[in-house]
């Protein structure tokens, strides 16, 4: 693994495993009890694999549980967030679709990490 790839931040870890135009795979991996902000992204769709773990799906007004081998698609504009509910780490690929794929594409709504958004 390529450590310049490697992203921590305060809820675990991500890695860029390949990015060209148009798409982005990343490896996602949540420490337990933890979660990311509550967001949405303007010029990309998501689609996540559940590698290993529990996670619970926050997407706009519905909350649904993901397992291992399961997976789910996040239509760009829709409001979500990604929680471990396991006592181990939950590890996930993430494929980015869009015309513009930037980590500054983010848009809090709630973070446990005073990281919202004022845009």
């Amino acid at each position: 693994m390529n450590n310049e790839n490697l992203f921590e931040r305060p809820w675990g870890t991500y890695f860029n495993a390949l990015e060209e135009p148009g798409f982005k795979i990343k490896k996602i991996v949540v420490k337990p009890n933890s979660r990311l902000s509550l967001q949405s992204h303007e010029h990309r769709s998501e689609h996540w694999v559940v590698v290993q773990g529990s996670a619970l799906v926050t997407l706009d007004d519905k909350e649904i549980p993901r397992q291992r081998d399961e997976y789910i698609y996040i239509p760009k504009g829709s409001v979500h967030r990604l929680q471990n509910l396991g006592q181990d780490d939950l590890i996930l690929v993430e494929v980015q679709l869009g015309a513009y794929l930037g980590e500054d594409d983010i848009k809090r709504y709630q973070d446990d990490y005073n990281r919202v958004s004022d845009k």
